[in-house]
Order: structure tokens, then sequence, then C-alpha cells
């Protein structure tokens, strides 16, 4: 049946076609995914940045670590503790000792990262000075890049400042550290920093134009003052007299490449590969599931194409398991060529992707793509996989053809539906509804997360199409009614010729249902999940105005006590942070927390509580939310403090759990280390609120009214949610164009003779044409109707499970995208249709009539 196989395929090209273009795709998108994959576990460690010249890095206790029965469990801590004062006098016996600061500064007209530091750590870097001198007064400052020169006066909200230099990193290997005793210090020790003369460091040599952060260096003094809290320094001395002199207290003692844990932010690589391979892998999961979807659906109609075709084989002696292995034959020639084109496709396509992903940052800037091998043959036999899957039901169907089909002439579907087909559609209707009945009574909470509704509509996107056929007819005459009522036939045909080619209906209705149903779910489960959260921000904030900080760090004591002298204004000053909890003696939680004072809490901020009062809040207790394993007011529950510290709290009260935002609330003494970083502002009796909200301006801060802040703190979806579902829907937009020019080009061409006695009838050309676009749109139509089916029975779950959660908030529907997506589907099934109908009905109608399939 080989030969046979091959001579249809070269006869039948067009209906394998998109086949094939659907399988390359697939399968080069894999190559793709793999080869990002390989390269991302395969990522070279990360050189330390800012502290590259540095002899040895001493941090302070960062990492919480909690004995459980199954071994250690370990949490970064939201507040480091600083080196003990005791132990600081101990290094400083060893060698120089120089702090290291960090903190946010906003200036006018410059980056929006920029980062302050004390200029003794520059020469950690190290940094060569490019033009000017170093800072010798408070209101001095050396910058990094060309945003600013030597001489300009620059306004930022940590005061009015004077450049009097520029830096530029140069590379580590160009530095020989010098030995405790030898080097010259650059500052006299912690409490003492230099004001004046301060080393200049290294000011010569070459420099490299890498610039790995935006910094602002200040005098000692002056970011001492800035920044009075110091998490880690620096020790010139051997390493292993610094660990001798610190061994027992928790402190990390860093050096060769470990001095990269002492960088901003020294897990954001990995972070961002962790993120970049949960994109791909919803990619592929959703490449895989198209791919099955298009192939078997193309098979599936080109087999009912061929009934005749696989009668005139029975009839010539051709037995049901030849007349299937033929077909799997077809698969197999279609799935080996197309699966290498696929591979050849994407070592093509990978090196783009790569680029694409370092520009949009959703990749490190050194992420480059491997020479590995495996990744093509995963994705080699993926493809083929997935073509022999996809015609398993089709070769069934062609095997069971009887011999009488070579007589028949009518082009009518009478058993569209088979009992394999209910049995798959109604136990995967069945699954999904099991299943989400079993989250929404277990945890609802579940549905909320992105893992889920990404792969849910799936189940629902198969079990619809598989029971199309059932729906097509109805649906189709529903549609097509209005434009029946018209006068003339050719509504009347559009309607009947849909509904008495089901499968034809079914096979052109199945990619559009796929593509209106993933961008339906997707999107609007993202829209449907920030307005709830929009809706919970808005239903908690109960004060007139909201002040944040001008820059990305904290209001410091000074400005919160001009904020509380404003009169009529009454003021709630809170603060981030974060508590710890070991549940089910094995995990250990972390849970955000804010900092509070429980009077001015209340009368700011409306709780979402379902159990006690925000005014039980003290130094003793804690206001959790539904989620934490002890949530009954009045329990003690054992937590770690966000510096570490262990505390035994009362539960003064218990919120909802809501969306998940809503966290523990805390007094500030159980936040040591956390800075006052948003105040609540509700206005007294007879207050003035615009009188309050400029004498708020005036204590600085960005102040919003409620309105303001609503909209500002609306949410948003982020980048790599973004992109990943951009990548999504464009692969299944892409299958969806592929497999509707495939399939129209297909049905339109097996029409030939059923257009040519429409012209024989009577029927004018443009009234043909008419009658064929009038048919793509009524499918496309359908398939719409169904997309949108499956996006609200999806979305209807999402709601649901958040009015479990005690969330109020409507659906979202992107009603822009979809009629974006049916809009191209239309043009596509139009255009695809039109053509080759076009082509051939510029031939005479009687030579149409007469011609043998």
């Amino acid at each position: 049946m080989l030969s046979v196989a091959l001579r249809t395929l070269r006869t039948r090209w067009v209906t394998f076609v998109g086949s094939f273009v659907a399988l390359s795709l697939g399968v080069a998108l894999l190559a793709v995914m793999g080869l990002a994959l390989a390269s991302s576990l395969d990522a070279p460690e990360r050189q330390p940045e800012r502290f590259a010249a540095a002899p040895v890095v001493v941090r302070g206790q960062d990492t919480l670590s909690v004995p459980t029965p199954i071994g250690d469990r370990t949490q970064k801590l939201v507040h480091p503790r600083a080196v003990p004062e005791a132990t600081v006098g101990r290094l400083r016996e060893l060698g120089t000792v120089v702090a290291d600061r960090s903190f946010a500064v906003r200036a006018v007209k410059g980056p929006g990262d920029l980062v302050g530091h004390p200029w003794s750590t520059a020469a950690f870097a190290p940094y060569a000075i490019d033009a000017g001198r170093a800072p010798r007064a408070a209101e001095e400052v050396v910058v990094t890049g060309d945003w600013a020169r030597p001489g300009q006066r620059v306004e930022t909200d940590r005061g009015t400042v004077t450049v009097v230099g520029t830096a530029t990193p140069r590379p580590s290997g160009t530095v020989t550290p010098r030995r405790s005793g030898t080097d010259t210090p650059h500052t006299s020790g912690l409490d003492t920093p230099r004001t004046s003369s301060p080393t200049t460091p290294h000011t010569s040599g070459p420099t490299t134009p890498h610039t790995f952060e935006n910094a602002l260096f200040y005098t000692d003094a002056r970011a001492a003052e800035l920044s009075p809290r110091s998490t880690q320094l620096v020790v010139k001395a051997e390493a292993a007299d610094v660990r001798a002199a610190v061994q027992g207290q928790g402190l990390q003692v860093l050096t060769g490449t470990d001095r990269r844990l002492a960088d901003a932010d020294p897990d954001r690589d990995s972070e961002a590969l962790t993120a970049m391979n949960a994109l791909f892998g919803t990619a592929g999961g959703v490449t895989a599931f198209v791919s099955v979807f298009v192939v078997a659906s193309t098979f599936a109609f080109a087999v009912a194409q061929r009934r005749r075709e696989f009668g005139l084989l029975r009839t010539a002696g051709a037995t049901p398991g030849q007349v299937r292995r033929m077909v799997f034959a077809e698969a197999l020639v279609v799935g080996v060529t197309a699966s290498a084109a696929g591979c050849a496709l994407g070592a093509y396509g990978a090196p783009k992707l790569a680029a694409w992903m370092v520009d949009g940052g959703l990749a490190p800037a050194w992420f480059t793509i491997g020479d590995f091998t495996w990744p093509y043959h995963v994705a080699f036999w993926t493809g083929l996989l997935v073509a022999l899957l996809g015609v398993i039901a089709a070769s069934w169907r062609a095997g069971r053809t009887g011999p009488t089909q070579a007589l028949r002439e009518a082009s009518v579907d009478t058993e569209a539906m088979t009992w394999g087909r209910w049995l798959f559609g109604a136990g995967l209707l069945l699954t999904a509804t099991v299943t989400l009945g079993l989250a929404l009574f277990s945890d609802p909470g579940e549905l909320l997360h992105r893992k889920t509704y990404v792969s849910r509509p799936m189940l629902l996107i198969t079990a619809i199409a598989l029971l199309a056929p059932v729906l097509v007819g109805p649906l189709t005459r529903l549609i097509a009614w209005p434009p029946a009522q018209l006068p003339g036939a050719g509504g009347m045909l559009v309607r009947e010729n849909a509904a008495a080619g089901i499968r034809r209906t079914a096979a052109v209705a199945a990619p559009v249902l796929v593509t209106v149903a993933l961008a339906g779910s997707l999107l609007g489960a993202t829209a449907t999940l920030n307005e709830a959260k929009a809706t919970e921000t808005r239903e908690q904030t109960v004060a007139s105005f909201v002040i944040t900080p001008a820059g990305g760090g904290g209001f410091d004591a000074a400005t919160v006590k001009r904020f509380e002298a404003v009169e009529g204004a009454e003021v709630s000053a809170t603060s981030s942070s974060a508590v710890y909890v070991l549940e089910d003696g094995v995990a250990l939680i972390r849970s955000e927390a804010r900092a509070a004072d429980a009077g001015p809490l209340a009368r700011t901020v409306r709780l979402p509580l379902a159990a006690g009062k925000v005014s039980d809040l003290d130094d003793d207790s804690i206001i959790v939310n539904e989620e934490w394993e002890k949530h009954t007011v009045g329990q003690r529950v054992d937590v770690w403090l966000g510096d570490g510290t262990k505390k035994t709290l009362r539960i003064a009260a218990v919120m909802t759990t809501g969306t998940g935002n809503n966290g523990a609330y805390v007094t500030p003494a159980n936040a040591p280390g956390a800075t006052v970083d948003r105040v609540d502002v509700a206005l007294t009796e007879g207050a003035d609120p615009a009188a309050v909200a400029v004498a708020l301006t005036r204590a600085g801060g960005h102040v919003f009214t409620k309105d303001q802040w609503v909209q500002a703190s609306y949410p948003e979806t982020n980048r790599t949610t973004r992109y990943g579902f951009i990548l999504v829907l464009g692969i299944a937009l892409l299958y969806t164009g592929i497999s509707l020019a495939n399939t129209m080009v297909m049905a339109t061409s097996d029409r030939v003779r059923e257009l040519a006695v429409l012209r024989l009838a009577g029927a004018t050309r443009w009234q043909v044409l008419a009658m064929v676009a009038g048919e793509a749109l009524m499918v496309v139509a359908v398939g719409g109707v169904l997309g949108l089916l499956v996006a609200a029975l999806n979305l209807a779950g999402l709601w649901s499970a958040l009015g479990l959660l005690s969330v109020r908030s409507p659906v979202r529907l992107p009603w822009a995208e979809l009629g974006a997506t049916v809009g191209s589907c239309a043009v596509l099934a139009v255009v695809c249709s039109l053509a080759p109908a076009a082509l051939v009905m510029r031939r005479r109608a009687v030579e149409l009539a007469g011609m043998h399939e």
C-alpha cells in the first residue's frame, strides 16, 4: 500500500499541504524551544559586578533556616540583618572595613533605576574616574553613564547635588587586591567614614563600556546619613581569618564568584531563565495540542472527502486493514518530511528567538543558543508521533468504508457523529465539569493560577470540537436564518449547503474555535483577574489621599512627622514587610505583610475581615487571612519576622482570601528594618481637601486622591505573561490560518461539479462567488460562536471562584481582540474559498459538470 500512498500524495497534494506546513511549523517551534531550554540549562555562572575587586565581602544574615523532619527549610529574609557591632570590631582588627550602602535616588532627567552608594565602595568594582574628581563634600557626587557631566547641578529627591566627576567600571582583571597591612584604607572604619580627601579609585588603565548599574556616589558620611543601615561590608584581610572571626554567627563570607551574591538582585538571571522556560513550556504544550488538533481535523476531512475512493479500493479487493495502512503510510510520509523540514527551520529560527528574548528583557544579555542535538531528536520524533496520532481516528474510519460508497452520489453527511466522538467528547466535557466542581469545592484559589487557566480551556476546546457535528446543524440554521429571509435563493443555499455538509462545516469551524476560545479564555482570565484586584483596592481604600515616595525607597521619620503635622489630616503610615510560618510541619511559607498602627489603620483602610477587629491588633498579635493553616481568632501562631526573629503571636483578626493579595498585618514593632513606603490620609471633620492636598504635596512624595490611586495601582499583566500569551495566541492564529486555507481550498476544489450545476441552473458567476463567500463567513461565525461559548464557560468558572473567595467583580471579555481574531479568520476564509472557486469557474460550466473526481 506504500506505492498507492505515494501516488495519492502526488495526486492529492493540495489535501496534505496544510498538514505538512502545520507539522513543519510545530516541529520548528518544538526545536526552537528545546534549544532554548538546553541553552538555559547550560548557563554560565554569573560573575561578581560591584565587588569584582573586593578581597572579602561579609554579609549579615539574609536567610531563614528552619529545621523540619524532612530537612532544613529556607527562605530569603525580606529584611537582612546587619553585621553585629562586636563582630565589626573584630574584623577591623584584621584589616580595613568598608561599609556598603545602597539606596534608591530619583533625579530630574536621570535614569529611572538610579542607585546611591558611598564613594569608598567604588574601588571594589572597580570604577575608574573618566573626568573630574572624587566627591569631597556632602552635596558633591560622582555619576556613572553619560546622563550628567562634571559641573552640572542635578535635582534629586535627596537634595540638589553637584556632579564633580564621572566614572566607568573597568575589568577587574586589571586589579590586584593588596594584602592587609599594605593597602591604603578608604575609610578608617564603619563608624568614622572619611569625609574629605578620599582615595580616588583606580584612575588609569583600560576601561570598558559595560555598565551594570546607574550609580550616584556620595561621600561616605553623606551616604551614611541617607542610608544609616548597612547589611554588608568589605574586609581587606585573608578570607580564612575573616571566617574564623565570624564563625557561628550565621554570617556569609563571600570570596571568588560568590561575591556576586552581594550584588543587587543576584538571582535575576536564574529567575529570568525560569520564567523563560515556563513561557516556552506553555507555548510548547499549546503547539503540540494545536498540531494534533489541526492534523486530526485535516485528515478526518480528507477521509470524508475520499469515501468513494476508498469504496473503489474496497470493491477492487482491498481489506479494511490495507486501507488503514495506506492512510497511516500517507501520514508517515507527511510526518517524516515535515519533521525534517521543521528541524531545519528550527535551527534557523532559534538564534532569532534568542535575540528577541534578549531585546525584550526576557532573557539575560549573555543568552545565546548553544550547540545541542537532543532538541532536534525530540522535535523530530514528536512531530512524527503527532502525525500518526492525528490520523488514528481517520484511518479507522477509512477502514470502515464499504464498497457501496463507490456508488454514492449525494454529498449529505448522514453519520457525522460516531460512537467514538460521542464517547470522547462527552467524557472530556464531563471531566472538565467534574474537575471544575472539585476545584471550586476544595480550593477555588487554584483556578486563579496561570498554569490552571492556561491549561483548562484545552479540555473544553477538545470536547466542544468533538461534539461540534451535533452543535453545527442547529447553530448553522440559527445564524443563517436572517440572510435566508432575504429575497432570492442565495441565503437559503448558504444555510442548506452548510447544514448538509456538516463535516465540512465542522472542519472549517474547528480552527476558528481553537483561536477564539484561547484568545477569550487567556486574555479574558487576565483581564478579569486584574479587574478583581482593582475592585479589592477600590473597596479597601477609604482614605482621601494616598502618598508614596518620590523615589524607590521610603519615607524617613522626619517626612512622616511633616505629614502628621498637616492640619486636618489623619495619617496612617505603613511599611512593607513579611512573616514566615511553618505549615504542616514541613512547609516554610512566606506571607507578605504590612506594618501599621491599629488605630490609624482602621480609620484609613477597610480590610475584608471574616472575623475579629482591626482595633485588636497590637504588638502581641497579627492579622492573617483564611489561607493560613491557623486562622481562628484567639489562636496563637509561631511566626518568624522579616529579619528572622521568631515570635508567637495571637490572631487578632482574619481576612478573606481574595485574589491572593491579602497578606498579613503586624505592628511596626514586629517589622524590624521596614521603612515606611505608603501613607494613607483621612480627613478630619470639616477639613478642606484642597488645602490638605497642597500641604501634603509640600511635605514630600507623590500625593494621589482615592480615584487616582485606584487608577495608578491598577494591576497590569507582567511582561513575561504578556509575551507568553502573544506567543501562544500567535501560534494558534498561525495554525488557524494554515488550517483554514488548506480546508477551504480542499472544500472548494471538491465542489467543482456542484458550482457548475448552479451555473447551468441560471446562477451568474458573481452569484455563485457570493454564495461561496457567504458560506465561508457563516462557517467562521459558527466557529466564533463555539469559541465564545468555550471562553464564556471558562470565565464563568473563574468568576465563581472569585465569588467563593469573597471578591465581587465582573467578567471581562476581550471584545476588541476577539473581534480582530474573528475578522482575520473571516478574511482568510473568504479569500481561500473565493480564489479556487474563481479559478475553476473560468472554464465553461458544461465542461466542469462533466469532470471526473
